[in-house]
């Protein structure tokens, strides 16, 4: 049996106990997402940022080509990456993908402190503390806020980022008044009391994706909904939402002058094409991708498409 990792978040070492009983208990496809589960765990680590454990998943080859940092979406964790990391590492790069607390297996915060600026000042910490330099950043949904916030606030070694999924949206008073009281009564009050993963994949597989998806990465997602921290979708969700923030992400982006690509999914009814479309024209060093047949989900419905474009827009800034 493989040894834990010192120190270690209590949420890890639960899923781990879990991952452990399945082998004893469970069918064989269990069994099988069990074992590789386990085996992804072995290159889990944890350092203390801000005082609280952050979960990192670190892995590639022993001299790779360049190190990429995925940042995992709202009510996601780093889980959302794992195939794409598969494409990565075989591609010969080095990828971190991080939990942000609240999120995933990094410890909650107890002063409920899930600001944007409050991630971004994590992920500094993060960087600085396993020393990563010069990085590529892909970032999925509200990821692209921490990223962006980062490479304007903190000295950094950034050399290209690509955003999936991720636009302008429109914004007024009633929608940002509105838009925050109806996605937690979805996801803090219907999902989150949810004990079995259909109606979860149901609501996902007719909203958000436009493709079908692995039973494994369908239990992925609907493990999202039990680790993160149902202050953090309230207050991230009230920030996104704001006519502030709306009123702040052009400067966001305008400010930035490494290489952004915008890759949005052509079926996205979340972030249209034309939601992705609006901040890439914005952005001085900016590129844009739609790409068909995908909804808002591209990381587990196009995997290896979502792969592809992060090594092509590596390669053509390298």
């Amino acid at each position: 049996m493989d040894s834990l990792p010192e120190p270690s978040s209590e949420k890890f070492r639960a899923y781990r106990l879990k991952l452990l009983d399945q082998l004893e208990t469970s069918t064989q496809g269990e069994r099988n997402r069990a074992r590789y589960e386990l085996g992804l765990m072995r290159n889990s680590h944890f350092v203390s940022v801000g005082g609280l454990l952050h979960h990192y998943h670190d892995s590639g080859p022993a001299n790779p080509v360049g190190t990429v940092l995925l940042i995992h979406g709202w009510d996601c964790w780093w889980m959302w990456w794992h195939r794409i990391i598969h494409e990565l590492n075989a591609a010969g790069y080095r990828t971190v993908a991080y939990d942000m607390k609240g999120h995933g297996w990094s410890e909650n915060d107890p002063q409920n402190r899930y600001h944007i600026s409050d991630f971004a000042r994590d992920l500094d910490g993060l960087i600085r503390t396993i020393g990563l330099k010069d990085l590529h950043i892909a970032a999925f949904s509200f990821g692209p806020f921490v990223a962006l916030d980062y490479v304007n606030k903190y000295p950094n070694s950034v050399r290209s980022m690509v955003f999936f999924n991720f636009g302008y949206l429109p914004n007024n008073e009633f929608i940002s008044k509105a838009a925050p009281a109806t996605i937690n009564f979805i996801f803090n009050i219907m999902m989150r009391k949810l004990t079995w993963w259909l109606p979860a994949y149901m609501f996902a597989r007719l909203a958000l994706s436009r493709n079908s998806v692995m039973m494994h990465d369908i239990k992925v997602g609907f493990e999202s909904l039990g680790f993160c921290a149902s202050e953090a979708i309230e207050q991230t969700t009230a920030q996104i939402t704001a006519m502030e923030t709306t009123g702040m992400l052009p400067e966001m982006v305008r400010a930035v002058r490494v290489p952004i690509l915008f890759a949005a999914g052509e079926g996205d009814v979340v972030m249209t094409c034309e939601n992705a479309k609006k901040l890439q024209e914005m952005t001085p060093s900016g590129s844009y991708l739609c790409v068909p047949d995908c909804g808002h989900l591209i990381t587990l419905e196009l995997p290896q498409t979502a792969a592809e474009i992060v090594l092509r827009h590596i390669s053509s800034h390298s």
